[in-house]
């Protein structure tokens, strides 16, 4: 079979154009179908730098716990399971926000979702804390003495962020309740 003369082919336009616009919060990157935004300025807000820092100092806790023989205190298994799971849903946590997933999920009641996230967070982290710093004893076990009083500090200072994050998700949460 022949291909068709020129005149009766039919030619369609090459234009791959990929249009971003920007404002002073937000990106927008064309991928495929649909557009992904990025909230650039998110980071450098108050509950932003709190949640890097949750995350980064929540890393620490549980990698220090986790370098010792930790599994023979089974409280430890209570802080490394604070730690952990509170670690992987401020990353996912992280990725909603700088990815502005929240816009297309109008749905969920974000604020809410955000105070109760905060609040728990606050609340069994506190606890950990304190069940982390109790065990810290040289008679306990010396070859792991700094690695827990290290990871003791840490889960302090991480509870102080999300007590931060809490009462940031609680203005933002009473200003939504008010309107």
């Amino acid at each position: 079979m022949e291909p068709p003369a020129p005149e009766q082919q039919q030619q369609r336009p090459r234009s791959h154009t990929v249009t971003t616009t920007s404002s002073s919060f937000t990106a927008s990157f064309s991928a495929g179908s649909g557009a992904l935004a990025y909230d650039r300025e998110f980071l450098r807000t108050p509950p932003g730098l709190l949640m890097l820092a949750e995350i980064v100092l929540g890393l620490l806790v549980w990698t220090l716990i986790a370098g010792t023989e930790y599994f023979l205190y089974p409280a430890f298994g209570w802080v490394m399971f604070v730690a952990v799971f509170y670690w992987v849903l401020t990353v996912f946590f992280l990725i909603i926000y700088m990815t502005m997933t929240y816009t297309r999920i109008p749905q969920v009641p974000w604020t809410t979702v955000g105070l109760c996230f905060n609040g728990s967070a606050f609340v069994l982290y506190l606890i950990a804390a304190i069940v982390d710093a109790s065990l810290v004893t040289k008679e306990l076990d010396s070859h792991n003495y700094n690695s827990w009083a290290a990871s003791s500090f840490f889960a302090f200072m991480v509870t102080f962020c999300y007590a931060g994050n809490a009462y940031f998700s609680f203005i933002s949460w009473q200003s939504r309740t008010l309107q």
